[in-house]
C-alpha cells in the first residue's frame, strides 16, 4: 500500500510593511496583502494572516491612516515608533511584532506583484526551505545608477561573505518561524536584508531563490542610494564580519 504524505499547510502568514510617509502607497499596499492573503486561505495554503504595518515615525497621515484600516479590519495590526529608526529599525520591529508561522517583509510601494507570494509559499513548502529570497529579473526601470550601486554591493556581499544571492537588498523575504527563533538582528540601516540572509546561512538555514517582476517606486522618494546610506551599510558591514564568528549551525530537526 502506497502511503501519501500530508502536504504542509501553514497556519498563520504575517505581512508586514515597514513605512515612513507612505500615505501615497498604504491603502493599495494592504489591499493588495489582504486580496492574496484571501486568495491562500482558498486554496488551503493558510489558515490564517495578518497585516502588519510599521510606521516609523511618519509625519505624514500614515499613521492616523494604517489606525482607521485597524479599526474596521481585524486582520490590521500597526506599531507606531515614537521616533524615526530608518528601514533597518522599521523591519526589526515588524520582524518582533508578527506573529505567523510564515513572515514576508516587503515595502509599500509593492515592488512586485503579491501573486508571486503564492508561487513563493509553494516554493518553500515544496522544497522544503527556511527562506524564499526574490530577485529582480529586468531592472532597467531603475535607472542606471541604482543598478550600478547594486551590482557592486551584491559583489562585494559575495566577496565578504561567500553568499550566492543574485539581489540580496530586494524587500521580498518569506521566512519560517524558526528561522525569525535563531537569528537576531543589529543593524539599523539598508544592510539589514544582507544581514538576516547572511545570518540565516550561516546558522544553517537552507534559502531558495525566485525571480519576479520588478515595479519601480512611481510616488514618493527612494533614499536607498543616498551617501549616508552607503556609508552606515559598509559600517555595518564591517560589524557584521566580526559578529559572525560566534554564530554556529542550528540543529536541525
Amino acid at each position: 500500500m502506497t502511503h501519501q504524505l500530508e502536504r504542509e499547510r501553514f497556519g498563520l502568514l504575517s505581512i508586514f510593511f515597514p513605512m515612513w510617509n507612505e500615505e501615497q502607497y498604504l491603502h493599495r499596499a494592504v489591499g493588495a496583502a489582504r486580496e492574496i492573503c484571501e486568495r491562500l486561505i482558498a486554496e488551503d495554503e493558510i489558515g490564517d494572516y495578518e497585516i502588519v504595518v510599521v510606521d516609523d515615525a511618519s509625519t505624514d497621515s500614515t499613521g492616523a491612516l494604517a489606525d482607521a484600516l485597524a479599526e474596521v479590519d481585524h486582520h490590521v495590526r500597526v506599531v507606531h515608533h515614537t521616533t524615526n529608526r530608518k528601514l533597518g529599525g522599521s523591519i526589526k520591529s515588524g520582524f518582533e511584532a508578527a506573529k505567523g508561522d510564515l513572515v514576508l517583509y516587503t515595502d509599500a510601494d509593492l515592488p512586485f506583484e503579491m501573486i508571486e507570494l503564492v508561487r513563493a509559499v509553494r516554493v518553500l513548502r515544496t522544497y522544503e526551505v527556511d527562506i524564499v529570497s526574490a530577485y529582480r529579473l529586468d531592472r532597467t526601470g531603475e535607472g542606471p545608477r541604482r543598478a550600478v550601486y547594486s551590482w557592486v554591493y551584491n559583489g562585494l556581499i559575495r566577496a565578504m561573505f561567500g553568499t550566492r544571492l543574485r539581489d540580496i537588498n530586494f524587500a521580498f523575504k518569506l521566512c519560517r518561524r524558526r528561522v525569525l527563533d535563531h537569528v537576531h538582528l543589529a543593524s539599523e540601516g539598508s544592510f539589514i536584508d544582507a544581514e538576516l540572509i547572511i545570518r540565516a546561512q550561516r546558522s544553517g538555514f537552507e534559502i531558495a531563490q525566485i525571480g519576479v517582476g520588478y515595479f519601480p517606486r512611481t510616488r514618493g522618494v527612494s533614499t536607498l542610494s543616498s551617501f549616508a546610506v552607503i556609508r552606515t551599510m559598509l559600517r555595518e558591514m564591517t560589524a557584521l564580519r566580526s559578529d559572525l564568528r560566534s554564530v554556529t549551525p542550528v540543529a536541525r530537526e
